[in-house]
């Protein structure tokens, strides 16, 4: 009998595979089912092509709502497809009170209105199953001429850009959550990385809508296990291999900083915030150059090519992160 608990976190990655293998086929009008790597599914109605994504935000507290709505919009704009209308699943904790609920709310129509969605439906409740607020939160968008990228769409040879630096969502959530451990930081590093869901803020809804438009292959939003997890998603679903340039990551210094202070590894850090895409050669040098456009710092990392797993220029490993660093901080 197996007794090793899972840690905190996804499931590992053999684990899950193994599980969804278990499902059997989908039925004719899902067009993207459930796989590793994959931020949304999409199924084939009357109208086009319906994008849908959900996500739990269950790492910090400060902030919920918006965190809710804009990691699950990121994960419907990866597909190409703008989201248009949110579902949040809203858990609180017995001893919760009107005015957290009203934050939540605030801070959800606030991040609505940024990305151009609605709230449509979901659910409230106060229970003893959860000691901390959690939102679950579905977003739905509509690719009405049928079109939308998946992360499995990288061949090899596709160069693989990055927009956006990280780790931005790490830094935020390090900042509220463990504050008392940053003491040793400048109080305006601090201060820039707690600010750092808004600014320069964690939605590449924008960007990637964008990029769909300017031929990306593939797109990937890389969140949990931080950077190093989205690339290992993104090889994975694809069936290839991803050789990156450790030199040419854009990184976002208040997140450094603060991952320095607590020992914890950047790589495998909260990455939203932060896109990835891979484009044919040939497209890449506008590509670059109308992606700049959107305020964010944009950069080849690397390429995609036959093989498995990530590596570096020198041939060394990047590992995939068991778990995010966040988690395993917070949660030790």
């Amino acid at each position: 009998m197996d007794v090793n608990p899972i840690p905190a976190g996804k499931l590992p990655v053999e684990l899950l595979t193994r599980l969804l293998a278990t499902l059997g086929p989908a039925s004719a009008e899902v067009r993207l089912g459930p796989a590793v790597g994959e931020d949304a599914c999409a199924i084939e109605v009357a109208g086009g092509t319906l994008i849908a994504a959900t996500d739990p935000i269950t790492l910090t507290t400060s902030d919920l709502g918006r965190y809710a709505v804009i990691v699950n919009a990121n994960d419907v704009a990866v597909s190409g497809v703008r989201p248009r209308w949110f579902l949040a699943a809203v858990l609180l904790p017995p001893g919760a009170t009107e005015h957290l609920v009203e934050q939540l709310f605030a801070t959800m129509r606030e991040a609505l209105v940024e990305v151009g969605a609605t709230l449509v439906g979901g659910h409230t409740e106060v229970t003893s199953a959860v000691n901390q607020p959690v939102i679950v939160g579905q977003m739905l968008g509509l690719a009405e001429d049928g079109r939308f990228v998946r992360t499995a769409g990288a061949a090899p040879g596709d160069i693989i850009v990055q927009v956006g630096s990280v780790p931005i969502e790490g830094a935020a959530v390090l900042a509220a959550e463990a504050a008392d451990r940053l003491t040793a930081l400048p109080p305006e590093v601090v201060a820039a990385a707690r600010r750092a869901l808004r600014d320069p803020g964690i939605s590449v809804v924008d960007a990637a809508v964008a990029a769909h438009g300017l031929g990306a292959t593939a797109m990937h939003d890389p969140t949990e296990g931080g950077l190093a997890s989205g690339l290992h998603e993104l090889a994975l679903a694809a069936g290839v291999g991803i050789r990156v340039n450790r030199a040419s990551v854009r990184w976002f210094e208040p997140g450094l900083a603060v991952c320095r202070a607590l020992g914890a590894d950047p790589w495998a850090t909260l990455a939203s915030g932060s896109l990835l895409a891979t484009f044919p050669p040939a497209t890449i040098a506008d590509t670059q150059e109308k992606l700049s456009t959107f305020g964010r710092p944009v950069a080849v990392i690397g390429v995609t090519e036959a093989g498995v797993g990530v590596r570096d220029t020198t041939d060394a490993a990047i590992a995939w992160p068991e778990r995010d660093e966040i988690a395993r901080l917070l949660r030790s």
